[in-house]
């Protein structure tokens, strides 16, 4: 996977939060337009989305993630959503964390399907495009669907070489 090109400008970031993500020991599957990014599509993003496990360890590496990346945890469809947003207004920072994920039955299915990409010394488990379209095809919102045109014929390319 050549992301490189992809995703330059935000591989500081992404170095960043791929070790604080190691540093806290906190495992999670970076999903969304920032993934398929990764993987040569033609998209950008202002967030990074994530999947991962919802255990207490894992919400108390998630609250150490934030400090580490000196930001703060939200819930902000909170009591009907899962989702944590991780915020570091200064740095400009923002990570949703989700349990769940429309289109995706499990996390250890993502996960063994995900691609380890290397930032530095650090590893990021990446989605891989496949689950990447199917996700945004089961949310059907409409800045998904705007996408899938792009993610798909990026898929195709990637299946045809």
């Amino acid at each position: 996977m050549n992301h490189r090109g992809a995703i330059l400008n935000a591989e500081p970031i992404l170095k960043e939060i791929t070790r604080a993500l190691s540093d806290c020991g906190l495992e999670a599957i970076l999903v969304g337009n920032a993934a398929a990014a990764l993987q040569g599509a033609p998209v950008t993003t202002l967030d990074f989305d994530f999947m991962f496990r919802k255990t207490p360890s894992n919400l108390r590496k998630l609250k150490a993630l934030a400090r580490l990346l000196s930001g703060s945890i939200l819930t902000p469809y909170y009591p009907s959503s899962d989702l944590y947003r991780l915020v570091a207004d200064e740095r400009g920072i923002q990570l949703d964390f989700m349990p769940r994920l429309h289109g995706i039955k499990s996390y250890e299915g993502l996960r063994s399907r995900a691609t380890r990409v290397m930032f530095g010394r650090y590893s990021l488990l990446v989605a891989d495009l496949n689950d990447v379209v199917r996700s945004k095809k089961a949310l059907g919102r409409p800045k998904d669907r705007a996408v899938l045109e792009i993610l798909e014929k990026t898929l195709h390319e990637k299946e045809s070489s």
